[in-house]
């Protein structure tokens, strides 16, 4: 198993599966797109890096196993993702889905890879793939293009349906081959979030910023 190439700005969305794209999106965050105001000229980038955007097809096959919960889960699994050090992600609706969804990665400033962990579990990797570029007018436009300002102890903030607010400090930076898929696995005994997008200048490798939860507040 591979990556699967993201679609760019130019090129068209997908099917919306799980209903999850298109007008859904349009709706939650409309009100998040006008606070943001305008945000300048778009970066510019050759069509060969465009095509070479990438997420994981899906998440890791782990096969069967029994997962744990520290908490009780939310119904919705929705969760909502802030990032201090990076200009665009604040509050952002983050859905579950797979990394072939173009639509889901278009609507939203990123997107929690299906068959990977969720915050409130005992042992997880919390994954969550977005767009260096993205598409203009959409969240992921340049959601993740500064998540390189990243640095060991800055905080990733998620917050579950419920309300619960889960803390977690960045701890390490991977750069990884498309097709290496390890970096989807839990880490034994820990609770981590994965934040992962697309290397520069050429993006052709994946680069990954892993947080570990030290708090959940109520």
């Amino acid at each position: 198993m591979a990556l699967a190439a993201c679609s760019s700005s130019g090129q068209p969305s997908g099917d919306g599966q799980n209903g999850q794209g298109g007008k859904k999106a349009s709706e939650e965050q409309a009100q998040k797109q006008e606070s943001r105001g305008k945000q300048g000229p778009p970066k510019k980038m050759t069509k060969e890096a465009k095509d070479k955007q990438v997420a994981p097809k899906k998440g890791a096959e782990q096969g069967p196993r029994q997962v744990r919960n520290a908490l009780e889960p939310p119904k919705d699994k929705t969760l909502k993702l802030t990032v201090p050090q990076m200009k665009q992600i604040e509050d952002d609706t983050i859905p579950t889905g797979i990394g072939t969804n173009e639509a889901m990665f278009r609507d939203y400033a990123a997107v929690h890879l299906r068959a990977t962990g969720f915050p409130w579990q005992r042992t997880a990797n919390v994954y969550i793939a977005g767009h260096r570029i993205g598409f203009p007018g959409t969240d992921s436009n340049l959601a993740f293009y500064d998540l390189e300002d990243l640095e060991n102890g800055d905080k990733v903030y998620l917050k579950d349906a419920d309300g619960r607010r889960y803390t977690y400090q960045v701890f390490k930076k991977l750069v990884v081959e498309p097709t290496d898929l390890s970096v989807l696995r839990p880490i034994k005994g820990k609770n981590i979030v994965s934040l992962q997008s697309c290397t520069l200048p050429d993006y052709s490798k994946r680069v990954i910023y892993r947080a570990e939860l030290t708090g959940v507040e109520s």
